[in-house]
C-alpha cells in the first residue's frame, strides 16, 4: 500500500511517474485499516530532493504511510522553493502531543560545528527528548546519527583524516535482527562525511550494538532500546546521482574534493556512475517499516 502524502506536493508527480505507490488524502481515507504516522524532520539543504529520495523508499512496501513533513523553528532555511516550508511542512512545536509509529531525522551540513553551535540545537534536542516516549521507532541518519548518539548517550564525534566519499562495502554483525532479514553478509552504501561517532565511546555503552560497520570498523549502524533507536551513519537513501551532484558542486566552487570512490565506471567522473546499493536501501527501509507495522500499538496512546 502506499505513502498518504499532499497530492500537490512536488514529490507525488515524481513518485507517482516512477510508479512508487503514493495515495492522495481522499482515497486514503476510505480505506479501513490504520495507517502508520511517519515523521520526517528534514534538515538537509536539498529539500525536495531529500524528500523524494525517503518518499521512494518509505512507498516501496505493503503498507499505507501517512506522512507528516517536520521543520526547525529556530532555523531559517535558504534552500527550499519559496512557500515550500510554509505550505507542506510543520513546526516541530506544533507536534508535542501526537503521536508517531515511525521518526525520520535526516543528515544535516553541519558536522564539522561543534552540536551546540548548531542554530536549531536546542529545539533539535527537544525533539530528541520527546521522540523516546511519543515515538515507537526513531530512524537517525548521517549527521541525525551522530546528534542523537552525542545527545542521548554522550557518545562524541571524530574528524576524520579526509572525508569519506563514496560506496562503501558494510558487513553484517546481527543477522538475525529485523532490520536485515534478507541481507547479504557484505552490502554496499553511499558515504558522505567528514566526521564519525567515536567507536570506542559507543563500546562503553551497553546499551547500543553495532549492527553493521565498515570491514576497518568503522560503526554504520547502531542500534539502541531493541531497535526502537536506529542510528545510521551514512546515506542509504541516496539517489544514484547524489554523489555525482555533491562532487561537481565542490568542484565547481573550487573545494578540495576527491572522486567518490567505487563509484564512477573505472573511478572516472567522466563515465556513468555504477549504481550497487539500492535494493538494499529498499529492503532496509522495508524492514524497518515492517518491524515498526509489528510492534507499534494499534492504540499509540498506550505508547505515553
Amino acid at each position: 500500500m502506499p505513502i498518504n502524502i499532499p497530492q500537490d506536493l512536488p514529490a507525488f508527480t515524481e513518485l507517482s511517474r516512477e510508479n512508487v505507490f503514493v495515495m492522495a488524502a481522499e482515497r486514503a481515507e476510505k480505506q479501513d485499516i490504520r495507517p502508520l504516522k511517519v515523521a520526517i524532520v528534514n534538515l538537509m539543504p536539498t529539500t525536495v530532493t531529500t524528500e523524494i529520495q525517503l518518499l521512494r523508499l518509505l512507498g516501496n512496501t505493503p503498507l499505507q504511510v501517512d506522512i507528516t513533513l517536520l521543520r526547525m523553528d529556530s532555523h531559517e532555511a535558504h534552500n527550499a522553493p519559496p512557500g515550500h516550508l510554509e505550505r507542506f511542512y510543520t513546526s516541530s512545536g506544533k507536534i508535542k502531543r501526537e503521536l508517531f509509529d515511525g521518526l525520520v531525522i535526516t543528515g544535516a551540513p553541519v558536522e564539522t560545528l561543534p552540536f551546540e553551535e548548531v542554530d536549531y540545537w536546542d529545539e533539535l534536542c527537544e525533539l530528541l527528548e520527546y521522540s523516546k516516549k511519543h515515538v515507537w521507532s526513531a530512524l537517525h541518519i548521517c549527521w541525525g546519527a551522530q546528534a542523537g548518539l552525542y545527545h542521548h548517550y554522550g557518545i562524541p564525534k571524530i574528524m576524520l583524516p579526509g572525508k569519506l566519499f563514496g560506496i562503501f562495502s558494510h558487513n553484517v554483525n546481527e543477522k538475525h535482527t529485523p532490520l536485515f532479514r534478507g541481507f547479504d553478509d557484505i552490502f554496499l552504501a553511499p558515504q558522505s562525511r567528514h566526521t564519525e561517532s567515536d567507536r570506542n565511546a559507543i563500546n562503553m555503552r551497553r546499551e547500543l550494538s553495532v549492527q553493521s560497520q565498515t570491514p576497518c570498523g568503522s560503526p554504520f549502524i547502531v542500534t539502541a532500546r531493541n531497535c526502537r533507536e536506529i542510528y545510521i551513519n551514512g546515506h542509504l537513501e541516496y539517489d544514484p546521482l547524489t554523489l555525482d551532484a555533491e562532487y561537481r558542486r565542490d568542484m565547481a566552487r573550487g573545494l578540495a574534493i576527491s572522486v567518490p570512490r567505487n563509484y564512477y565506471r573505472n573511478d572516472d567522473p567522466t563515465q556513468t556512475p555504477v549504481v550497487r546499493w539500492r535494493a538494499h536501501a529498499h529492503l532496509f527501509f522495508s524492514n524497518w517499516l515492517n518491524y515498526v507495522y509489528q510492534g507499534t500499538p494499534f492504540d499509540l496512546n498506550e505508547l505515553v
